[in-house]
């Protein structure tokens, strides 16, 4: 694995995401997704349970690594009555258990600098390969799976 991803999502969505096999940010725009790779890690970040929910959550939801190198687009619209139709990457995820960030917050590259929590707000950035070993450690179901490309 040369690089890792952290995507800001509520947790319901993450949940929709893990279960059709797919990573969505950044309401569905193609821009940051295109910048990954075959092999790369990628873990969720869940302030909240639901989309603009008032009860905080705080908690690294998922973990997994990009399937391969094609960003697609979702067949047909995602709500009905729209014409959304967000840009997606497929990801193989790992058998993982919800990690709060309080039990690890002392430890990640992420959380080390003054207003960390402000580069949350783009919705998709780099997580160093620290970091990403970490939450592999910590979250991982029974044994610790090995990264391996899809």
């Amino acid at each position: 694995m040369e690089n890792a991803w952290l995507g800001v999502v509520s947790a319901a969505h993450v949940r929709l995401g893990v279960a059709g096999g797919f990573a969505q940010v950044q309401h569905g725009k193609r821009h940051g997704l295109d910048r990954m790779r075959r092999g790369d890690g990628f873990a969720y970040y869940s302030p909240a349970e639901t989309m603009g929910g008032r009860t905080p959550l705080r908690a690294f939801t998922a973990l997994g690594v990009v399937a391969d190198d094609a960003t697609f687009q979702h067949d047909g619209a995602m709500y009905p009555g729209t014409s959304f139709r967000p840009f997606r990457r497929r990801v193989s995820w790992l058998d993982v258990e919800e990690l709060p960030l309080d039990e690890v917050k002392d430890h990640l590259d992420l959380t080390s600098t003054p207003n960390w929590g402000y580069a949350l707000r783009r919705g998709l950035l780099p997580l160093s390969l620290h970091d990403v070993g970490l939450l592999r450690a910590r979250m991982a179901a029974g044994t610790v799976p090995a990264w391996t490309s899809a």
